[in-house]
């Protein structure tokens, strides 16, 4: 008989590369000449999973926020990882950005992927297990075929593949 592969699609993120990311962002932030004498924060609550940026005006805010990303992104974090909640003008002009950190998959796009997998009509099985997708197979092909295909949906959640084996 065959030997079962498989692997879990998620979107858990790795909290200290977050954290690590942060650092390096505000470290830039400190160095730059344009952030010169002006706020610029970024706060991480991670009981809530909110992450929230303060600038003096919406260009530094978006300076901020493209500094902050392409951190993220070198230490393999997605893009789609911080999702916006809302913008606010707060005291002496200065504006704040509130991100929510998505580090779930949402019910209906479990449900999409899923669905996807089954349209591919492949001898694979995706079952799923709370907030991620456990997909099974016994051609290593076959599994990487649907990571292509999961690869190129349209979700919000920033997917990670794991446990292949």
């Amino acid at each position: 008989m065959a030997k079962e592969h498989y692997f879990d699609i998620s979107a858990k993120l790795d909290m200290m590369e977050m954290k690590n990311a942060i650092a390096q962002a505000e470290k830039e932030i400190a160095t730059r000449f344009d952030f010169k004498g002006l706020v610029a924060k970024i706060e991480l609550n991670e009981k809530a999973k909110t992450l929230t940026l303060s600038s003096s005006s919406e260009q530094k805010i978006d300076a901020l926020k493209d500094i902050l990303i392409s951190k993220l992104i070198k230490r393999n974090i997605a893009g789609k990882a911080l999702l916006e909640v809302k913008t606010e003008g707060i005291s002496g002009g200065n504006v704040k950005i509130i991100y929510r950190i998505v580090d779930s998959i949402e019910s209906d796009e479990v449900k999409k992927i899923v669905k996807a997998i089954k349209d591919m009509k492949l001898k694979v099985t995706p079952s799923i297990q709370g907030d991620e997708v456990r997909v099974s197979g016994a051609k290593i092909d076959d599994l990487q075929k649907v990571i292509a295909c999961v690869r190129k949906l349209e979700l919000n959640a920033p997917l990670v593949f794991g446990n292949f084996r």
